[in-house]
Formats: C-alpha cells, structure tokens, sequence
C-alpha cells in the first residue's frame, strides 16, 4: 500500500474527532464570515447568482439569439460566475458521472491510495489531499481526484480509477461533450466582445491545445465546519471552469464586498469565467473570487473541469481590440505558466506578510 504523505481528510471526519486539528482553522479575520451555509442557503434576501438559460444560444431567430447572448455578457461582465441551464448535456450523463466520482470515493481508503498522487516529484495527476505548501500552512477540509480528461490523446487513462468499471466510459463522454459546450460559451463571450466568433477559442488554444482538467472535490463531514474552508478564496487561473455537484450547497462568491451562498439548481452547470479569460478581455469579463464551506450533516462532492491553456505556447495578455487609450492594457504578458507562478509569489508574499 502508498503510504499517504498528509493524512487522508476523510480518515479524520471519520475517526469521531469533535474538534478539528489547528491547521485546518482559518485565521481569525476569516472567521468571521464563515456562517452555517445549509442555512445560507435557504435565504431568499440579497444578490443571487445567475441563472442562464442556454436553449436559444444558436436559435435560428437573430433576436432570440441576441438576447441570450446579451444575458451571458451581462453574466459575465457582472458576476463572472452563472448557472448554466439547457446547456445540451443529458440529467442522464450528468447523473453517471455523479455516481461514478461518488462510487470511487465510497471505495475503501487503501484502495483509493493505490491511485495517490506525488506532489513532490511532481506527479499532479490521481488521488490527493492539500499539501501545507502555502506561506500560513493552512490545510483545507477535503480531498480530490485529479486528472487531465480531454484532449483524449493526451489522457494518462492507467491512473484513472478502475473501479466503479464504467468511469473512464462516463467520464470520457462528458469530457466531449464539455468540450463542445466550451466552444459554444467561448465563440458567444468573443461574439460579445466584437470579435470574430473563434477568436477567443483560438486564442486559449484551440481544439488541439485547449486542456480539460477535472478535479474531483470530496468535502466529509466536519465537526466544526464554522472553523474550517473546503477551498480558500482564490480566483481560478483556467480561461473557463464547469462544476458539477451533489446539491449539497458550499459554493460562496465574493460580490460587491460580501459572500454570497451560491444556491443549488438541478441539472444546472455552474460555470465561472478564469482569470485567462479575464485577462484576453482585459477585464471586461470578471474572474470572481470565491470559496468552498463545509458543513456537519453532508458529504459534499463536485465535479470541476478547468478548461486551461497551454502551458508556454501562448503570451496571455489582453487583445489589441479590447484596448485603447482609455482603457491601456491592466495586465503585462504572461505565459500561463508565469501567471500561475506570479499567483503564488503574491499569495506566498501575503501569507508572510501577515
């Protein structure tokens, strides 16, 4: 058996503990806002999320095809984050690939390890929990699957689980048909913006560059969730994220100065524009901070795909048209990889600053 280098989230929720170990606490200015989120959920005051409907996207009626694109720029303009609904994707595959992520992690802990991830010698890919590599030495409270789903040559399919025996089927199907959803969100985002309609798709890479990766989050129980953070705050570096979940609700947004309790639509996609995107479109297009909570009474599992681009084959930085001299450039160029590694400089640099 691969011995675990950080204990397994769930082992802890399992072993009865009442109180959470320190390094899962958050710092005390953090505290504050973290509230019971079942009950977050229920309220009906304030600002909510989005709600898109996709299913006049392509209408053959110019009007109708107008107004639903004008309804996801204004989205994105404003929230950054929505859900997306009659977005193409069958309940049916949705719900398989919900049984198949939640059936692998139902799987005994020595049988999730032999598909363990090895963060120091850089093998990202498989079963894992956070690794206390951030300045504050913070641990979140979950643990995930990671693995690259699309383009489908690129797969390392021996570190997909074997069991449940249908994974790779499911997973692989709703790979594709995310893909061809992300073509479809970037050719109207671009559309929106005045460009030509494959603009922003060529721009992260394009059918043969453009790289799905699909984390599965797995938040247990937690005995003093009003302590602890499934994720911490952070913005997503991909161009576009599409998350999946078990309508157990946890998704918080940072809007206009508070956190908002995403609510939980069925058979909905959320869907948030990533700082890629934020940057091709200098800014017009909103990468929106957010979190994920915990609770006592449920598991909670979602399923996020990050539609990434190359790693060094592209020079992010915001396109000629979306300049001008009243609105210079707000980001230098980067390749993406430098833009994760200048994220976390900042973070490192906040967290000893503190």
């Amino acid at each position: 058996m691969v011995t675990s280098v950080a204990p397994r989230v769930e082992s802890l929720a399992s072993s009865g503990i009442q109180s959470i170990p320190k390094e899962y606490i958050r710092p005390q200015e953090e505290l504050t806002s973290i509230g019971n989120v079942l009950e977050e959920e229920k309220k009906e005051e304030g600002p909510r999320v989005p709600t898109i409907d996709l299913k006049e996207i392509d209408s053959e009626d110019n009007e109708v095809r107008q107004r639903c694109r004008q309804e996801l720029k204004k989205a994105a303009m404003e929230w950054g984050v929505m859900q997306l609904v009659n977005h193409g994707i069958s309940d049916e595959l949705m719900d398989r690939v919900r049984k198949a992520g939640q059936k692998f992690f139902e799987l005994p802990l020595e049988e999730k390890e032999k598909y363990a991830n090895d963060q120091d010698s850089g093998k990202i890919q498989g079963y894992g929990s956070k690794l206390a590599n951030n300045a504050s030495g913070q641990l979140e409270w979950e643990d995930y699957f990671f693995h690259l789903v699309y383009p489908e040559e690129k797969r390392d399919l021996s570190i997909w689980p074997k069991t449940p025996s249908d994974y790779t089927e499911v997973t692989s199907e709703y790979a594709r048909e995310l893909r061809a959803l992300a073509s479809k969100i970037l050719s109207a985002l671009s559309l929106c913006l005045g460009l030509e309609e494959g603009r922003l798709e060529k721009e992260v890479g394009g059918l043969e560059e453009l790289l799905l990766q699909m984390k599965i989050n797995y938040y247990p129980k937690c005995p003093q969730p009003e302590l602890a953070l499934g994720v911490e705050a952070h913005t997503d570096v991909s161009a576009l994220t599409f998350i999946l979940h078990n309508m157990v609700p946890g998704l918080q947004l940072f809007y206009e100065g508070k956190w908002i309790t995403a609510k939980c639509v069925p058979n909905s996609i959320i869907m948030h524009i990533g700082d890629t995107i934020e940057i091709l479109s200098n800014g017009k297009y909103k990468s929106i901070l957010h979190r994920g909570l915990v609770n006592k009474e449920k598991v909670r599992i979602s399923w996020a795909v990050f539609c990434e681009p190359p790693k060094e084959k592209i020079i992010l930085k915001p396109l000629p048209e979306t300049v001008s001299e009243t609105e210079p450039p707000l980001y230098p160029p980067r390749t993406f990889a430098q833009h994760i590694q200048h994220k976390l400089f900042r973070k490192t640099q906040d967290g000893l600053s503190k």
